[in-house]
């Protein structure tokens, strides 16, 4: 993630803020700029950004964000959405009668933002299914039925439609959960980030030139996905999976591989992005501890040599710092010289998915950061 400031006073605001602390300008996400802009009014519901980048442009606040208050980005006054581009892709929204699922809603949403900012910052196709009826990405989020003896809603992926659990926006429904697992992270935007793990797979990876290289990688994923799953849940893992995977789940078939993989990857690149954003180096006084340049360009240099480079020192100090705070290690994990191949295929079909797909909403990002 970047860093922003508001454009009247320079005092630091975040991705999440709706209002300056310190002028009390209105704010919202420009995601034609890539920006968090300070906002005036102009008349007719309409608002100018204080940022020079935006000139005359003028917008709207998205529905979400006027009339719910569970939004922080705008649309442009010309767009004919009245919601923003995160927000026109969930198709089901909470039950918002049950108590909690407005904060859940709040919660999806954010969560979801940020996935959308880092896929725009990737370069990588975004469509809803207004725009594309076959291939475009949806989002539902859907609660557990009341009824004790019906099916649970399933997290999980279908032909580009990403459904979300309502619970795993409570906190400690979430942490029950991962102890129940025995998973050392499990969080909100780990679920979306993996979940379009598999919608990318679908888009980037099955019938195009680069299968064959993944099932080298990866494993055949024409293997009974249900009877990979039933035996994963049924027996565990393999007592060695460490050595091939990111994560025991991973280990249960190559889908679940690449989905792992996918949003560890994600995982990185918002990361090192905010690490290079606020200029963050390790520069230590002995030998044999980990070091790291300040690199503004690392994410968009489009070298996984030197993101991996980077990773390890920037994980030594997220979990030294976390330790510090009496808190578990932030980055759980211990990644192999083959997960480390398969982190740059990802590397690899993202970058070149990049190459080919600019989407028109964001071609003013890459010009402005210089891509």
């Amino acid at each position: 993630m970047k860093t922003f400031h508001c454009d009247e006073c320079d005092q630091l605001v975040f991705f999440e803020n709706v209002t300056c602390l310190r002028c009390g300008h209105a704010l919202a996400f420009l995601p034609d700029l890539a920006d968090m802009g300070a906002l005036v009014p102009a008349g007719d519901n309409l608002w100018r950004a204080l940022t020079p980048a935006a000139e005359d442009q003028s917008y709207r606040l998205c529905a979400n964000y006027s009339e719910r208050n569970v939004c922080n980005w705008a649309v442009r006054d010309e767009d004919e959405h009245t919601l923003c581009e995160s927000c026109r892709l969930t198709q089901v929204i909470p039950d918002l009668s049950r108590p909690g699922h407005k904060e859940s809603w709040y919660k999806l949403e954010v969560a979801k933002r940020r996935l959308v900012y880092s896929l725009m910052m990737l370069r990588l196709p975004i469509l809803n299914r207004t725009e594309d009826p076959e291939q475009g990405l949806a989002f539902e989020f859907l609660a557990d039925p009341t009824d004790p003896k019906a099916k649970p809603v399933l997290t999980g992926h279908t032909a580009g439609l990403i459904t979300i659990n309502v619970a795993e926006a409570d906190d400690a429904e979430r942490e029950r959960r991962r102890l129940t697992l025995h998973e050392p992270y499990r969080t909100l935007l780990g679920h979306f980030r993996h979940e379009s793990g598999h919608y990318y797979w679908d888009r980037l990876i099955q019938n195009t030139s680069r299968l064959e290289s993944f099932r080298e990688l990866f494993g055949d994923e024409r293997a009974s996905y249900g009877e990979a799953l039933e035996a994963h849940y049924r027996h565990g893992p393999a007592a060695n999976w460490p050595d091939q995977f990111i994560s025991s789940y991973a280990s249960a078939h190559p889908w679940e591989d690449w989905a792992e993989t996918w949003a560890h990857f994600l995982h990185m690149t918002d990361t090192l992005e905010t690490a290079a954003a606020a200029g963050l180096a390790l520069q230590p006084r002995r030998r044999n501890v980990p070091a790291m340049k300040a690199d503004p360009k690392l994410v968009q240099s489009g070298s996984f040599e030197r993101m991996i480079a980077a990773w390890f020192p920037l994980t030594y100090l997220l979990n030294n710092l976390n330790r510090g705070l009496g808190l578990a290690d932030g980055y759980p994990f211990v990644i192999s010289r083959p997960t480390i191949e398969k982190l740059r295929f990802v590397h690899e079909t993202v970058m070149a998915a990049g190459q080919r797909t600019v989407p028109s909403a964001t071609t003013s990002w890459f010009s402005r950061l210089g891509w």
